[in-house]
């Protein structure tokens, strides 16, 4: 279940994670684009960490991958893989904590998810959405290979404020 790049290595969340977890999505900048409110009390991430440990990279349904920095073995993200019920198509997202972005660690991170789901798995179709003010997130997908599909304007209440989302499709053929 482990992921490995040459920086990272992208495993299963542990309890001893829910402080790092607590920390990064409390940040403003980070959860700016994301459903969840900060800051994250250390009780709700420690729920979130033994729920996130309890999922299967195989099954339908989320599974969470905790980003570790290989060389100092600390947590500095996750990656959320949706599984469809047919085992052929997914939907991906991607937190780093502020002080590790704009080194590559999430492109790293997503790219070694996609290589896994199109590889080992065989999968057919991966998408992804973000927020259309989250240029830097779009900006990862294309480097990725995703294209832009669409976009649903005013289509979320995110925050007290109504905000489009950009769409993203990445075919296994895409990758060849």
């Amino acid at each position: 279940m482990m992921l490995k790049t040459p920086r990272l290595v992208l495993r299963r969340f542990r309890t001893e994670d829910a402080a790092a977890l607590a920390a990064y999505r409390s940040d403003p900048l980070v959860a700016r684009y994301q459903s969840w409110p900060a800051p994250v009390p250390y009780d709700a991430a420690l729920r979130a960490v033994r729920r996130f440990a309890e999922g299967s990279p195989d099954r339908p349904g989320w599974f969470q991958y905790a980003v570790e920095l290989a060389a100092e073995g600390c947590l500095v993200g996750d990656v959320g893989v949706f599984l469809h019920e047919n085992l052929m198509q997914a939907e991906i997202g991607f937190t780093l904590a502020a002080e590790r972005q704009g080194r590559g660690y999430a492109t790293e991170a997503v790219g070694a998810v996609l290589a896994d789901l199109f590889g080992r798995r065989g999968l057919h179709r991966v998408a992804a959405e973000c927020d259309a003010r989250n240029h830097r997130s779009a900006r990862l997908l294309q480097r990725l290979g995703f294209v832009q599909e669409g976009t649903r304007r005013q289509a979320t209440w995110l925050k007290g404020e109504w905000t489009d989302d950009m769409l993203f499709g990445l075919l296994a053929t895409d990758r060849r």
